[in-house]
């Protein structure tokens, strides 16, 4: 592997923001320093804009195997790839689900066939896998995923023995979708009694209320509680369910964690009316004051992650009426412009913005040697023009869905270059696809 020498750059990492040289040699990160020369070294001047580390997504959908028309795993991992995220965990309601070892294995081997992403695959829990889920390796496996909602159906977990007996043993971290099934359906019958099958839109996070978010939320904080789990809490989407979570303990020592996603920081109820199903997703997007204090709680860490929560349909799928129109959309490929919209309005710096999409995802999962720039870690990284204008359009829209709740948006920054383990695979609108992504791997906690 050839050595490359990122020059000119400002570096954001760890809480500053600084001139410095990086050397890149065998995939990692060799040296970080004022000047360096090498006389076997190709030089790439970043040209004064940041470097950041990759981004670690920790929940997408890539939608394979099984549901393909919508996504797969090359294309959506290229898609992040050209936004900056060069990490991702993935979830497991596949077709069929990843309810066994051996179909958990499949996932991972289509990836590291196609993926030029790094990747990791959740193990998910239903009612009568508790076996399976134990036979789980923590130190090649990211977490084990519990959907505590309905908005996966066959993939529900509901009875409060299972819950207990996975919550209380555990190998590894607990990822948890969070809406109380009762309370959806009721507030489902409610809009039905008053509105037959033309439910609208708007009532979408009427119906998926924060209620139900914070009842199911509430609940898995406190079998974590009981338990001593090491518990995450995916796509927080209200204000109520921040008193969950604690701001004060270092994230090292946390034992539970919350994720918020950048639609929910991104949108809030006003925007039905303009986008309609397009972003329709579980949990729902909430009010402006939900939208406000969200952002609020990751400045103030009560939310730890910042993620996307990636989950393409087709155009088809989601011009369908308000109950047949699937929830979730795309998003990894402008995750990180559009957070950088924040810090253009000087409401999150880029210091935090690395911290929570980058390092606190890697402490959080007790990654290897990513989510930072240091020396002998892995060369995940991104250089980001933060003054290069870019309007989305279908034209060049990487996910297989070819659309984007984000359509006709001109942001204010660009993603110029991505390099996963020391190979450029993102270059200012040219992809390179003779390297693939690897697997990540964890630390014991």
């Amino acid at each position: 592997m050839k050595r490359v020498i990122i020059t000119n750059g400002r570096i954001v990492n760890e809480g500053k923001i600084f001139s410095s040289d990086i050397l890149i040699e065998n995939g990692r990160i060799e040296k970080i320093a004022d000047s360096i020369s090498h006389s076997n070294a190709e030089v790439i001047d970043a040209g004064n804009n940041f470097v950041i580390p990759g981004l670690i997504d920790d929940q997408v959908h890539f939608r394979e195997p099984g549901l393909t028309h919508k996504g797969e795993i090359y294309t959506e991992a290229r898609a992040g790839v050209a936004g900056g995220t060069t990490s991702y965990m993935e979830m497991p309601n596949t077709v069929p689900n990843a309810l066994t070892q051996e179909l958990l294995q499949d996932k991972y081997e289509i990836a590291q066939r196609k993926s030029l992403a790094n990747y990791s695959f959740y193990m998910g829990v239903s009612n009568d896998n508790y076996e399976e889920v134990m036979r789980t390796n923590s130190e090649n496996v990211c977490g084990i995923k519990i959907f505590m909602g309905s908005s996966t159906g066959n993939m529900l977990v509901d009875k409060l023995p299972v819950l207990e007996k996975v919550f209380g043993n555990s190998p590894m971290l607990i990822a948890t979708h969070c809406e109380d099934e009762t309370t959806i359906r009721r507030n489902m019958d409610e809009a039905k009694a008053r509105y037959g099958e033309n439910v609208p839109i708007e009532m979408h996070p009427e119906i998926r209320s924060a209620e139900a978010c914070y009842l199911s939320s509430s609940f898995a904080v406190g079998l974590a509680k009981k338990f001593g789990t090491r518990l995450h809490v995916l796509h927080i989407s209200t204000e109520k369910e921040l008193s969950l979570f604690d701001a004060k303990t270092p994230l090292e020592q946390k034992r539970i964690t919350a994720e918020v996603c950048t639609h929910h920081l991104f949108f809030n109820s006003d925007d039905y009316t303009r986008l309609g199903t397009k972003i329709k997703w579980n949990p729902a997007v909430k009010s402006k004051n939900d939208q406000q204090a969200l952002l609020k709680g990751l400045l103030d860490n009560h939310l730890d992650v910042l993620a996307t929560d990636h989950a393409p349909h087709t155009l088809e799928e989601k011009a369908q009426t308000y109950f047949k129109a699937p929830s979730g959309g795309p998003l990894i490929q402008h995750a990180l412009q559009a957070i950088m919209e924040f810090y253009h309005a000087g409401k999150i710096s880029m210091e935090t913005i690395v911290q929570k999409s980058s390092h606190n995802v890697a402490t959080c999962f007790n990654i290897k040697d990513r989510g930072f720039i240091r020396e002998g870690y892995f060369a995940d990284l991104v250089i980001v023009n933060p003054n290069k204008e870019m309007t989305v359009i279908p034209e060049n829209i990487l996910a297989k869905c070819k659309w984007s709740p984000f359509e006709n948006y001109t942001f204010r920054s660009s993603v110029e270059k991505t390099f996963v383990n020391g190979n450029l695979i993102y270059d200012n609108g040219q992809i390179f696809e003779e390297h693939k992504g690897e697997r990540l791997t964890f630390k014991a906690r």
